[in-house]
């Protein structure tokens, strides 16, 4: 992983996206990334943008298709695109070694399909892969995938108990390195524990960053997605994107 770390730490969050998109991190793999990437996603191209959802590479191919999801709920092809897809259910680097087949996969070229989409779309929604810290590839890490997109951050964690510490390291390597962060998501909140109903404050506490529980959806309903999302989050928060 590459040693440069920008002290400057901007604190709090910025509350919002950026107007050529958002990349959207976990504390974990299986937190809800891709339910909130298909929600994001969906909701902007109901606005009247053209966003498109980025998996930069995909692991555990098939059953694990989260491009297909996007794809499924936004209701078009055209709302995802997947640069890599790996059979092995593991973190890139290491499922690219274990694959049947000889599969080269370059940290430069994911680096650079990344940002053509970026750059080539109205607005883009990448998603990453598991948490911060998974090898990608080249000896370089999810989060120098951040860092070099330069898109500001959405991170995505658990509502129960644990999530304290994974979401605060995430905000604090995050912001390590430069990243904004726009907020933090607690996925499938139901308030049934003391745990759950406390957690939002004290992420705010610790991070200075908005927190927006989103209970569990419909994964099965387009409706479900994208209006949980929707009224989960402020409109605010994808501003920039509408008004480009």
């Amino acid at each position: 992983m590459s040693e440069t770390i920008d002290e400057s730490e901007p604190e709090g969050g910025t509350g919002h996206i950026a107007e050529d998109g958002v990349f959207v991190v976990g504390t974990d793999t299986g937190v809800g990334k891709t339910v909130v990437t298909a929600g994001v996603t969906g909701w902007l191209r109901e606005t009247g943008t053209a966003a498109v959802a980025v998996k930069p590479c995909q692991t555990g191919y098939p059953p694990d298709d989260d491009a297909a999801f996007v794809e499924s709920i936004c209701g078009t092809a055209e709302a995802a695109v997947c640069l890599q897809r790996l059979s092995p259910p593991l973190a890139p680097e290491v499922a690219a070694r274990e694959a049947d087949s000889d599969v080269t996969l370059s940290y430069e070229s994911i680096r650079d399909g990344v940002t053509d989409v970026v750059a080539g779309s109205e607005t883009a929604v990448v998603e990453g892969i598991g948490g911060l810290r998974v090898p990608l590839a080249d000896d370089h890490e999810v989060i120098d995938l951040v860092a070099d997109v330069g898109l500001p951050a959405l991170v995505v964690a658990r509502s129960g108990l644990g999530t304290l510490n994974h979401t605060a390291l995430t905000v604090q390597a995050l912001r390590q390195r430069g990243v904004a962060v726009v907020g933090v998501v607690l996925n499938e909140y139901e308030g049934a524990t003391t745990a759950e109903r406390t957690n939002s404050d004290v992420i705010e506490r610790m991070t200075g960053c908005s927190v927006w529980p989103v209970p569990p959806l419909n994964i099965e309903s387009s409706d479900s997605v994208i209006d949980g999302l929707r009224a989960s989050l402020p409109q605010s928060v994808l501003q920039p994107a509408i008004e480009r």
